[in-house]
């Protein structure tokens, strides 16, 4: 899954509006935020194995850290807390704990049972979504756009950065989606770590766009 990811932070806006969309990008994608650096610090492992599931080249076989069910609803809490502690604002981080933990609830509906359900267990989850490429385009797809029509219909664009860089930042995800789905594999495990990394660069991409728009008063 990530459009699907993509779309809960933009819906998100909706029901939060005076949170930043960087924050709710940066909740929805947390687990796969932090995935990278598990990766590169040698603490989990992925392998590529082209045909591992028609959807991705890429076999997750060991990720307890980042993508447990135990420690998803651990790291929700985290983020969740944290705002709390901030912020002050119990509604909000009830909101931001749900947006992490839908980031393990869609890569189990997505991913072959590769998730465990605790770190090192034997026990593995997973609803294999990736195995029909028509059905993942179609479910991803529908949620992508979902989520883009309530962010727009819930936010305008008072700046150029606000309107212009929205919709480069949608067709940026979306070409980086597709690119996955239907292009070679990646060259390196390496490689795959240090494209992770480039998702922080998408929260500070998502500051700036919500910088450049402001709330519909119907919203």
């Amino acid at each position: 899954m990530f459009a699907g990811h993509f779309a809960v932070a933009l819906a998100a806006k909706k029901i939060v509006p005076n949170t930043s969309l960087a924050t709710l990008v940066f909740s929805a994608q947390f687990l796969d935020l932090l995935w990278p650096i598990f990766l590169l610090t040698g603490v989990e492992h992925v392998r590529i194995d082209p045909g591992n599931t028609p959807a991705t080249p890429l076999d997750f076989y060991d990720y307890p850290l980042s993508h447990s069910l135990l420690t998803a609803v651990a790291w929700s809490v985290v983020v969740g807390g944290l705002y709390y502690l901030v912020k002050r604002d119990a509604k909000t981080a009830t909101i931001l704990y749900l947006v992490v933990l839908s980031h393990w609830v869609l890569d189990f509906i997505t991913h072959r049972p590769d998730l465990p359900l605790i770190p090192w267990s034997d026990v593995y989850v997973g609803l294999g979504l990736w195995y029909s490429v028509p059905l993942t385009l179609l479910v991803e797809v529908s949620m992508f756009f979902a989520g883009i029509a309530i962010y727009v219909r819930a936010t305008s664009a008072t700046s150029t950065g606000g309107r212009v860089g929205f919709w480069l930042f949608i067709t940026f995800l979306l070409s980086v989606w597709l690119a996955s789905l239907f292009g070679p594999p990646p060259p390196s495990v390496e490689a795959v770590a240090v494209a992770g990394l480039s998702l922080w660069l998408l929260v500070l991409f998502a500051w700036w766009i919500d910088r450049g728009r402001q709330l519909r008063l119907s919203s």
